[in-house]
């Protein structure tokens, strides 16, 4: 007795074509940006506004130069009042903002950014294209990308 097939015949149109899922697609296009030249004040009382944790800081061409966060505030703040040191009245974006920044492709498939993600410990990832601000990936993107995949392949 031979061994049978319960497969059946294969038929490439049950195949399913593995769909790309871009960064593009879960990208923020509408984002909460800052300037160098804003104080620190104006920018805490945004992030807790918009409850964000951070944001690109652009130049009036729209070009990334920076990334404001919450620790960057509170850094500010924590060594001023653990010196007892008066409001320092220079307390800009430019001063306190990390600039070497790391950007992401608007083409990258969202799972190798979620690994980007894993091994850069990054909370976000601006998006640029030649040169311009367009968009921002954070973790929660790459969420809600895993969300609407299980959704429609994984049983």
């Amino acid at each position: 007795m031979g061994i049978k097939s319960f497969q059946g015949k294969r038929d490439s149109s049950q195949e399913k074509s593995a769909e790309q899922i871009l960064v593009s697609d879960y990208m923020t296009k509408n984002l909460i940006t800052f300037k160098s030249d804003d104080s620190l004040d104006h920018v805490i009382n945004l992030l807790i506004k918009h409850k964000i944790s951070g944001g690109p800081v652009v130049n009036d061409k729209n070009e990334l130069i920076g990334i404001i966060s919450e620790t960057d505030c509170i850094k500010h703040i924590s060594e001023r009042k653990y010196y007892n040191m008066p409001a320092d009245v220079n307390n800009t974006v430019g001063k306190y903002m990390v600039t070497d920044v790391d950007t992401i492709d608007k083409d990258m498939n969202i799972f190798d950014a979620a690994f980007k993600f894993i091994s850069s410990h990054r909370r976000r990832f601006p998006v640029v294209e030649n040169g311009k601000l367009i968009g921002q990936l954070s973790q929660k993107d790459v969420l809600k990308a895993a969300i609407k995949v299980k959704g429609n392949t994984w049983k």
